[in-house]
Formats: C-alpha cells, structure tokens, sequence
C-alpha cells in the first residue's frame, strides 16, 4: 500500500447499534485504505456492513449508530476530531456519495436543475446565477445527459431511472471532490444503462483523478472497473486483494460461495453477430442519428432515452417483431392463460408553452404476445423501454389503453420491485396477509389457518407475521410480498424486477422459492427483468422490448444462441459477464 498517496485510512472501525442496554455490531473492527485515484469495490450480502462503513465515512449514520472504536482519516485529517461545520464542508467539496435509489435521494418537488444548483449556492457561494447555471448544465453535459437546457426545468420522475442516476453523478461531481462513494449505483438499471453508468464513473475518475469506493452486491459490476476489492460479511472483512487474483484464486469460502452463486458465473454462448440483417441504416424516430461527440465518450443518446450504440454496427427499427411464433387467430385458440392483442398505452403531458394543450404520448405501441397456463414468459429492455407500464395495464392498475387483454384468471396480481414501497410500513407482516382475506369475507379462524400455511411456503415462521417490514431483509420482505400474491389464489402472478435489488445469495434463493411455487400451485408468470441471465433461469419464452414495441419474441435459448435483431445483439453483449476467458475458479 501507497501510504505516501492514501487519502482515506479507516482503521480499527467498529460500529454499533443500542438496543435497551445491549449493543448489537453491525462492523467489527475493519480496517483497509483507499489512494488518491484509486477505484475499489466492496462487496458482500445484504447486512454484511457495506453500507454503514460508508455513512460513517460521510457522517450520516443514523442517532441510534454508534461508532464503538476506531479511526476514519480523509486527507490527513481525523473525520472524528473535526466539528460538524467542518465536516458539512467536506461533504461535497472534498467527499460525496451516490445512493442505491435516486428516486428517493432527489426531492419530487424540486426541478432537477435548482437541485444540481443547490450544491454551488451552499459551497460556491460567490457565484452569480448566470455563472451556477451555465456550470450545471455543463456538469449535466459532463454526465452524459443530452437537452440540458430542458432537463433543467424537468422534475425527477420525468426522468427514466438511467437519466436520474446520472443527475446524481452531476450533483456529486459538481464540486470535483477527491473522494465518490457509489453505493449500489446501478442496481435497478438495465444492462445497457448500467455500463454506461459505469463507463461514467471511470470517466470521472479519469478526468479528475477521483478515488472511487463502489458498494455492490453485483460481482460482475465490481469487475468491470474496480481494481480491488473487500469483500464483507457479517460486518467483517473476510478478504482485500486485487479483482483479478480475487476471482481466480479466492481464498475465503465466504468469497468462493459469492462467486458461485452468482448467475453471472453461467458463461452465455456467444452472440453470433453474423445473424440477421445488419446492413440496414439504423431508422431513429426522427430518421436522424443524434452524434452530440461532446458527450463522455462520445455515447449516443435517442430522444433522451438511454442506449447504448456500438459505432461499427447499426440498430434496425423494425416495425414488427422478429418472431419464429407470431400470435396467429389458431394459436389463440390453445390453451393460453393470456392474450395480449394490439395494446397500446398512453399518458397526456403538458406541454411547457402558455394556454398550450395536452398532447398524447405512447408508451406501449400496439404489442402482442401469449402466456401458456403453466408457462414464464420474460419481458426484457433498457429503461423507459415499457416494461412496467406493460405489467401495470395487463394487471389492469392503467386506464388510458388501447387493444385487447384476454385473461382467463380475473384475479391477476403483481410483485414490485420494491415491496416496502408497495407494502404498508405501519402494518405488520399477519395484517398485511390476511387482509386480501378479510376484504374476501373469510372468517377470521380460516385467515390465520391460512396466514400460517402462506408463511410455511414462502419461507417464513408464525414469528415472522408479529414482525414489521422494517424489522425483516430485504429478501423476507419480498417473501412476503410473493405471499401476498399467492395468498388470494391467482393462477397468473405478475413479477416486476423482482430480485434486482438483491445480493446474489438471496436472489438465487428468491429465484428457487418461485421456480418451487410455480411447479406446485401451477402459476403461470410474466417475468419482468433487466437481467437477462435471470430470464434466462427462469423463462421459457422472452420479448425483447425497445422504445415501446416488442421487437424479438422467441424461446430463450433460441433468443441466447442466436438472436436475430441488432438490438437483442447489444442487450446480450451489453450484460456484465465474466467467462471462463475472464476469471475462473
């Protein structure tokens, strides 16, 4: 270690929480140093400590969080011997950090250009407005975001999820600070989007020599820019070596079993990228390639969507899907769970100028497809592709459609994505499962038979249902959630990216306890991921969807070995996966 070039050394850290007279270690005695431009990952499952090391590096642990012992030095100073004015000036000058979900890091009252703005007006002061405008708009420029002058004005949820976490790189990055704290920065995202996140972070790094601490559970994220790596459990550092000597030779059993039970691990079978017509000009909806080369390494960005374009090859916008089993009037009448005809959906948007109408924009544009009873059909795309507002109209939670959905089951019921936001907090675990029963008019004897049968099968105890969400994993929270759609009997359960916010070891283990339920109740789903090796465990059938339409439909090994549309192409190459070419155990 360069101790001459460390900018942080944590040393000794232990953290703690208070509970009555007890206190409960949630870090025990880490120690380990970051240099001035260095990127490093930590790694680990979910309550192994990742995340409180780095709020006690940025002074936002919560009341309750005691740091027990040790030391935190930034830039040769004792983060814990500098009072709360000082520290306040550190963060975002010298040190920032980069949450898991901008969403709920970004105020939805407040338009994204004044919160970029905000952090000028608390640390460069002496700005004029033209000057804190004119740099925002070059720090949103700087993070890879295109219409700027526009951008400014929009609110956070105008903004699809790859857009607003780069609005949180500009606003961290603003001020050039030494050190970034990337916790779980792409997690929600699509393939497409998350390498260009991660191809930013590198740029930044670059360009301003920022040292890096990258917090994933994602073994494939860490890989792809960090060069080390920690790896964390149970609020201990089990191992810190360089990335590649950590997959190929690991010498913890904590680290091996990481690796293993990562799906990233499945090598794919390579793309044949001869397939398929890729001759064609790419066919962009204003029949013009946007090439703005002052964005970060010159990516491209379409009508202000994120994607991903490869200079030496072309993206066909086909009109239709390329589909070996296209929806004919004699496949409809075999034994389909649900049929898909024609469906569009749309939403009415305001447009800027005075006394100017609502104008109609599309969402979904005329998609069609299938779900045999029993089968898993999987939706894939990149963000703002259609994806979800395709699971909620199905499920019947949009009015504002057009075509037809056929449904033999007229219970269908959806898992989000995160269940503590579409849970109720205040409620605990028993309410939240029998309440579907109690608005059914069960009797109360027959609801608690009932409860407990639903806990046994998804995992759960009898302990479990006293509980708040609060108080459970982020895997038992999606347990519940499954037992909230199982609970009322539906035949056909919809699963909106389900265990992307999921270390690898509790994903594989939510991936199993669906694949368990779907063989003994006879579910059939429809299977929403940006993880195409979770598709590929899963599904029998994919739609690749792109800019509202579905543009391939075929079986998912059909679709792996060979896809026929470009875009399919990019999304499989785009996916972070390590190979036996690249590291092996």
């Amino acid at each position: 270690m360069d101790y001459e070039n460390t900018l942080l050394n944590v040393n000794q850290l232990s953290i703690g929480f208070r509970q009555n007279e007890e206190i409960t270690k949630v870090v025990d005695t880490i120690s380990f140093q970051v240099n001035t431009g260095e990127i490093i990952g930590i790694v680990g499952e979910s309550g192994s400590g990742k995340t409180m090391t780095a709020l006690s590096i940025m002074g936002l642990l919560s009341k309750e969080a005691i740091i027990l012992n040790g030391t935190i030095m930034f830039d040769k100073k004792d983060l814990s011997k500098i009072d709360s004015k000082d520290y306040r000036e550190l963060k975002g000058t010298q040190m920032a950090m980069i949450f898991q979900e901008p969403m709920t890091s970004l105020n939805p009252l407040m338009t994204v250009g004044y919160q970029v703005e905000e952090m000028l007006l608390l640390h460069e002061p002496n700005l004029s407005q033209a000057e804190r405008k004119k740099k925002v708009l070059n720090a949103l420029i700087e993070a890879g975001l295109n219409d700027t002058e526009n951008l400014y004005f929009k609110y956070p949820h105008q903004l699809s999820g790859g857009m607003r976490q780069r609005v949180m790189i500009a606003m961290a990055m603003i001020c050039k600070p030494k050190l970034l704290i990337a916790d779980e920065p792409t997690t929600a995202l699509d393939v497409t989007t998350q390498a260009k996140i991660l191809t930013l972070i590198k740029t930044m790094n670059e360009t301003y020599n920022t040292a890096v601490i990258l917090i994933s559970h994602d073994l494939g994220v860490v890989k792809h820019i960090c060069e080390r790596a920690i790896v964390m459990q149970n609020g201990h550092i089990v191992e810190d070596k360089g990335v590649r000597e950590l997959f190929t030779s690991p010498s913890n059993e904590y680290t091996k079993k990481l690796i293993e039970a990562s799906y990233l691990n499945k090598e794919r079978t390579k793309v044949n990228t001869n397939n398929g017509d890729t001759d064609n000009k790419e066919l962009i909806d204003n029949k013009e390639l946007i090439d703005n080369k002052e964005l970060i390494n010159n990516k491209e960005l379409i009508n202000n969507k994120e994607f991903l374009i490869n200079k030496d090859k072309d993206l066909i916008r086909n009109e239709a899907p390329i589909n070996k089993s296209n929806i004919t009037a004699e496949k409809l009448d075999g034994n389909f769970l649900l049929t898909v005809k024609d469906l569009s959906v749309f939403y009415y948007e305001k447009s800027r100028k005075l006394f100017s109408k609502k104008y109609k924009k599309e969402v979904v544009n005329q998609v069609s497809f299938s779900i045999k009873e029993g089968d898993i059909l999987g939706i894939v795309g990149e963000s703002g592709s259609g994806k979800s507002t395709l699971a909620k109209a199905v499920v019947g939670l949009i009015k504002d459609k057009s075509g037809e959905i056929i449904c033999k089951d007229l219970k269908p019921q959806m898992v989000f994505q995160d269940p503590y936001g579409s849970l109720n907090p205040v409620k605990k675990v028993g309410w939240i499962l029998e309440e579907p029963l109690k608005l059914a008019g069960i009797a109360k004897s027959d609801r608690q038979k009932k409860v407990q049968s639903i806990l046994n099968e998804i995992g759960l105890t009898n302990q479990h249902a006293d509980r708040y969400l609060s108080q459970l994993s982020g895997g038992q929270r999606q347990r519940v959630a499954i037992g909230v759609a199982l609970i009322q009997n539906s035949k056909f359960i919809v699963l909106d990216e389900p265990v992307s916010a999921l270390d690898v070891t509790v994903q594989a283990q939510i991936l199993e306890l669906l694949k368990k339920l779907q063989k003994e109740y006879k579910l059939t789903y429809l299977f929403i991921s940006h993880d195409l090796n979770v598709i590929r465990e899963m599904c029998n059938e994919v739609c690749v969807m792109y800019q509202g339409k579905i543009v391939e439909y075929a079986k998912i090994e059909e679709l792996y070995n060979s896809p026929k549309h470009p875009y399919s192409k990019k999304l499989l190459d785009a996916a972070l996966t390590y190979t036996s070419a690249d590291f092996t155990l």
